[in-house]
């Protein structure tokens, strides 16, 4: 039996609310959005798994693109020099994760930080390519 996971319900509500074409604070899931988004900011720690787990469980173009230029962009924005170097070694052995940092923007991150997410980075499929 699969161990689950300390974050499972707050991964399929954020994947939930990010799938709906409206959601607004009064939306049940909306919750999700929040915590994660506060974990980010508080407890990047435990942010990162949460990260890797909602794309384990979902690899929709919906849900890459809002992961992307959300979560993984807030993530290096905040806490780059902690977080760059598995941000590399992940997109280096799974190519799902390496089309992550396609939907990155520079945000607040370094120069130094954001030209080794580029380096990274897979575009196939964001901006018509």
């Amino acid at each position: 039996m699969a161990q689950k996971f300390k974050y499972d319900r707050l991964v399929g509500a954020w994947i939930r609310v990010m799938l709906k074409e409206s959601s607004d604070e009064h939306d049940p899931d909306f919750w999700a959005y929040s915590d994660l988004d506060r974990m980010i900011d508080e407890e990047p720690e435990e942010a990162w798994p949460v990260i890797l787990k909602i794309l384990r469980c979902n690899q929709s173009s919906e849900i890459l693109e809002v992961l992307s230029a959300g979560p993984v962009e807030d993530l290096l924005a905040r806490h780059g020099e902690a977080f760059i170097e598995r941000v590399e070694h992940e997109a280096k052995i799974d190519e799902d994760f390496a089309k992550l940092p396609g939907g990155v923007w520079q945000n607040t991150m370094s120069d130094e930080i954001y030209a080794r997410v580029q380096r990274v980075w897979n575009r196939k499929g964001w901006d018509g390519n």
